[in-house]
């Protein structure tokens, strides 16, 4: 099966969308593990202790040195080989600070059965729901990204229809 051939210009505004997405990811990751370990941890027990935000800290590292290469990798990849999203890598991420609630003594909390089916290991209910859940900076380039690959997309399905 031949590549597809998509319009250059469509072609470097999703490249160029994605790099921006890929680069807010990797500059709020961090800061949104600290930031949700800690709301969970004060709801919970009232003030952080310096060893879980640490812990929260390291974790964040984690994360990003993690995830952010697991959406570039996928954001660098053709649309049609996209399995899955950039938001279901960030929702995969809340392992981190759940990790650390955990080590901390935190109990779970309580959930909707739905999010309960739906994300079994989400048990402090972190999973971002959107990009800007992680940081409101990431909405318009998510929301950008989403766009321009639904326009690549719709591009191609349609000159294939023409042929």
């Amino acid at each position: 099966m031949d590549a597809p051939v998509d319009d250059p210009g469509d072609a470097a505004a999703l490249a160029g969308y994605a790099a921006a997405l890929a680069q807010g990811i990797e500059a709020h990751l961090a800061a949104w593990v600290e930031r949700v370990v800690a709301e969970r941890h004060r709801a919970w027990g009232g003030a952080v202790p310096e060893e879980v935000a640490a812990a929260a800290r390291a974790a964040g590292r984690v994360a990003v040195a993690e995830v952010g290469p697991q959406v570039r990798d996928l954001l660098d990849r053709d649309v049609d080989a996209q399995a899955t999203g950039p938001l279901a890598l960030l929702r995969a991420a809340a392992v981190h600070p759940t990790r650390v609630l955990r080590d901390a003594g935190v109990p779970p909390v309580e959930r909707d059965p739905v999010a309960v089916r739906i994300h079994p290991d989400d048990v402090y209910d972190l999973g971002p729901a959107s990009f800007a859940d992680v940081h409101p900076d990431l909405h318009e380039p998510g929301l950008t990204w989403g766009a321009a690959k639904a326009h690549v997309i719709l591009a191609r399905r349609r000159r294939e229809g023409l042929r």
